[in-house]
């Protein structure tokens, strides 16, 4: 095979242009620290690229945003609900001191004055809100869980569900007396006052709505098993216990029902108590229309509908069957459950027995008052005889009453601590749960902190080439480069005259 000159030429230039084009590539490796500059170099490495980018940025989302916000949420609801769990032990601690029967009317008030600032900062605390949402209200993240001042704008018509275990066992002094009762010339403070016993069903609320006709102001529907019972002949009074005329609030005959609005009770006559008392459901529908700063909005808790009594603007809510979750992606393909619900952790009871305990020390109070009075009365000496038997007859019973009153008040008291009990109950079962929740979003973090050092690792090794190893290869192609120019200048040495020699 004949070897020519021009044949030896283009081999050389591109053999010369190779060397070149590896000390180029190398170089470029050398200055960049990347395999590739552009794709078409090696398909491969760049699909990989992609990928393990596209994953990177996949864990950064979950572990430098979707995690953070999840623990700040989570963290603002376990504080608010540290919080509620302290103030409910302060409120079961005052009720234990005020169940005892040795307190004067400071230690009352006192006592009074702690639950009623402890309750307020509970509901306060359900108004917790991160970044705009309030935490403890489900979906409704744009809607306090309580009235964050007293209105009259809404009018609520509420449909609460009780069952048989919740009627409540109540007491009343019935014959208690008044200064005023003195001025009749027929009273001769004969018949002491009595302890009257009654079943109750106690509403969320007070305060509510009265009507002439029942069947606007309150519907009570029953499902005793799986049958519906019909109340629809059941006789339900609205009695108002400001209606001094009425004597028998807390006395209905069997078959009937007092409805007293103002403080939010259905008193039970003892047929219809013998006939609810195994109840698994019953549905009492009522209205609202005046809330005070503080009070838990029913649309949190009830199924009902909302009307504004100045726009008329009109709504209703339906409490879902299923709690409603809110859910944060922290990772692929796995959701965490953020957020506890009001219902979970603050209710309408604990409230309610402050309210009522609040009302006995008032009773107490006022009769404390009014023996005060009549022993003032006494210590007049002008006072005829009679007026001073009279007084004295006075005295005796008003003491009875204060004996009968105190009992009831310390019942109040130990209701509280057994409402605060539950309550911490309920509240530490919700703290465990978030801290379930928490435990595992930390363990999540740790794994995707892990995960992206890997997936920086598996990024480095596929894109970034070693510098020892490349500042190697990069001499040894530059020495090749460097041969293969020396060998080409001996070669376009020889001339045409060199071989006509």
């Amino acid at each position: 095979m004949r070897i020519t000159n021009k044949m030896m030429t283009n081999n050389m230039m591109s053999n010369i242009n190779k060397n070149k084009y590896n000390m180029s590539i190398l170089e470029q490796q050398y200055s960049s620290g990347k395999k590739i500059q552009r794709p078409s170099e090696d398909p491969i490495i760049a699909v990989r690229a992609l990928k393990l980018r596209t994953n990177l940025s996949e864990l950064k989302q979950y572990h430098e945003k979707n995690i953070p916000d999840a623990f700040a949420w989570l963290d603002l609801t376990e504080s608010a609900i540290t919080t509620i769990n302290g103030r409910l032990g302060e409120i079961n601690t005052q009720c234990v001191y005020g169940a005892t029967d040795s307190l004067t009317a400071f230690d009352r008030s006192a006592i009074v004055q702690n639950l009623i600032e402890m309750r307020n900062q509970i509901y306060n605390e359900g108004n917790a809100n991160n970044a705009g949402r309030y935490v403890f209200t489900g979906y409704k993240t744009d809607s306090s869980l309580t009235f964050l001042e007293g209105t009259t704008d809404y009018s609520y018509e509420i449909t609460e569900s009780q069952s048989g275990e919740d009627i409540l066992l109540g007491s009343t002094v019935k014959g208690s007396y008044s200064l005023k009762d003195f001025e009749d010339v027929n009273q001769d403070f004969e018949d002491a006052p009595k302890l009257v016993d009654y079943r109750r069903i106690q509403l969320s609320y007070d305060k509510l709505d009265p009507s002439v006709d029942p069947a606007i102001s309150l519907k009570f529907t029953l499902t005793k098993g799986d049958a519906a019972v019909d109340f629809a002949d059941t006789l339900i009074t609205t009695t108002s216990i400001t209606d001094t005329s009425i004597d028998n609030h807390y006395e209905p005959d069997p078959d009937e029902i007092h409805y007293i609005p103002e403080t939010g009770e259905l008193i039970l006559g003892a047929n219809v108590y013998n006939d609810l008392k195994n109840a698994h459901n019953i549905d009492i529908t009522y209205n609202k229309s005046s809330f005070d700063d503080g009070e838990l909005k029913p649309e949190h808790y009830f199924d009902c509908k909302r009307t504004n009594t100045v726009t008329s603007d009109y709504a209703e809510f339906v409490r879902p069957e299923v709690k409603q979750e809110i859910k944060y992606e922290i990772n692929y393909n796995q959701k965490l459950t953020i957020n506890t619900e009001g219902i979970e952790v603050i209710s309408h009871k604990l409230g309610r027995d402050i309210t009522e305990i609040l009302n006995r020390v008032d009773d107490v109070v006022e009769t404390e008052g009014k023996i005060a009075e009549v022993e003032k009365r006494l210590e007049d000496t002008s006072l005829s005889d009679e007026d001073r038997k009279k007084y004295e007859a006075l005295l005796g019973q008003l003491e009875t009453e204060l004996v009968l009153k105190k009992e009831i008040m310390q019942d109040a008291f130990t209701q509280g601590i057994r409402t605060s009990d539950n309550e911490q109950t309920r509240v530490n079962m919700a703290a465990a749960d978030l801290g379930s929740r928490y435990v595992r979003l930390e363990l999540t973090e740790n794994r995707l902190a892990s995960q992206k050092v890997d997936f920086k690792d598996l990024m480095n090794e596929n894109e970034n080439v070693n510098i020892v190893d490349t500042i190697i290869a990069f001499g040894s192609a530059e020495v090749i480069y460097n041969a293969s120019l020396n060998a080409a200048s001996r070669i376009v040495q020889n001339s045409l005259l060199d071989f006509l020699r």
